[in-house]
């Protein structure tokens, strides 16, 4: 091996597992941690859902939900219609209650909840539940404050008095099969029940009653346990992402029936000319390591790399380091020496001025091409003035 080589050794793969066994053992704690502290947390911490059953926070029913449980009364919690309709074994004796807050079912969907049970309760329910409901029924605004019950239903007269903070109602025309509730004025109501054969649909725009926030103020906790605990079971259906998928189509449906064999046929070609280009370009070829690196190869590489960077300053410098090195060892410096040393040193031996010297080992600096080359000249020129020098005579 010549002295102008320079070998390459590939680290072997247990030399690399030992180097990094220190940050493998730390992002392995890491990710522990981090496993735990989401799988506590999950366990922990319950359904931030509004009106959600399980929510023990302001926005959320669990309050109502557990009193309702005291009392006898049967709640299932469900996120999906399917779910929702297979809970209603007996809907002579069950409830509904829907809060459909993100507007995820459709008309068919809404249909199918219409007579499921005895009783259905709909929290804010929009336009489109309220046609489904009754077509003598419209949107009539926010309002907010209190209202006292003012009709004949049994759960809002044992209430007395709630909190309306939510949307009102309207009804167009009252064939007597509705019964309205809590009056805000100009024939504006918080609820309204609509009764059509044994079963009753129940309006109530005032969601915030129910929370667990607004359950204890004025008649709110007595309108709920009446309203919701009039049957035995209660199904509590906030619908989710499943009642989505039940009604969005699936990618099949989406994608043109040309897609299937156009994606075959370019898959084909795409693997042909995989095929095509690799048999090109010849089989692999497989070099033991380590490898030499001639020094001529490296000193050509960062050539063309400075070139195309445009280093000239750096070029210059990586001469000019090459240059003090062999200039101290003609000189018969030792390794510590400084720049400054070689430059006095180069100075007396070449005959030249020192600060001559000193301009081209240290402060000149090339801006065009033609510069750099001619400062690597000169630096050639003053490395053979000193070598001249120094032979015997």
């Amino acid at each position: 091996m010549t002295d102008n080589a320079q070998v390459v050794v590939t680290p072997t793969v247990s030399k690399f597992l030992r180097r990094s066994l220190l940050w493998i053992g730390i992002v392995t704690a890491a990710l522990l941690i981090a496993v735990f502290v989401a799988v506590l947390r999950a366990a922990t911490t319950t359904s931030g859902e509004p009106m959600s059953a399980t929510n023990a926070g302001p926005g959320g029913a669990r309050a109502l939900v557990e009193v309702l449980r005291d009392q006898g009364v049967e709640v299932t919690v469900s996120d999906s219609l399917d779910d929702t309709l297979a809970a209603v074994a007996d809907p002579d004796n069950t409830t509904v209650l829907l809060y459909d807050l993100n507007y995820v079912l459709d008309e068919n969907q809404l249909s199918q909840l219409r007579g499921v049970a005895r009783d259905v309760v709909v929290l804010d329910p929009t336009p489109e539940v309220l046609e489904l409901i009754s077509r003598d029924i419209a949107p009539a605004g926010y309002v907010d404050g209190t209202a006292s019950a003012g009709c004949a239903l049994a759960a809002a007269d044992a209430a007395g008095e709630i909190t309306v903070n939510g949307n009102s109602y309207r009804v167009l025309s009252n064939t007597g099969e509705v019964e309205t509730c809590f009056d805000n004025g100009d024939g504006v109501y918080s609820l309204v029940q609509v009764v059509t054969g044994e079963s009753r649909l129940t309006a109530l725009g005032a969601v915030e009653s129910f929370t667990n926030a607004e359950v204890l103020a004025e008649g709110n906790a007595a309108l709920g346990l009446n309203l919701l605990g009039a049957n035995e079971h209660l199904v509590w259906y906030l619908p989710g992402v499943g009642d989505y998928d039940a009604r969005l189509p699936t990618p099949a449906e989406l994608s043109p029936d040309w897609l299937i064999p156009v994606s075959l046929t370019a898959f084909i070609v795409a693997l042909a000319a995989m095929f095509w280009r690799g048999r090109r370009l010849g089989p692999l070829v497989v070099e033991n390591l380590p490898v030499i690196v001639r020094a001529s190869e490296t000193m050509r590489g960062r050539a063309r790399l400075y070139e195309r960077a445009n280093a000239r300053l750096h070029t210059l410098d990586s001469l000019r380091i090459g240059t003090i090195a062999r200039l101290a060892a003609l000189c018969g410096l030792a390794t510590t020496a400084t720049v400054d040393d070689v430059v006095r040193a180069s100075a007396a031996t070449a005959g030249l001025d020192e600060s001559e010297v000193r301009r081209l080992l240290v402060h000149a600096e090339p801006t065009t091409d033609r510069a750099l080359v001619g400062y690597s000249d000169e630096l050639l020129r003053l490395e053979q003035r000193v070598v001249e020098n120094l032979r015997p005579h």
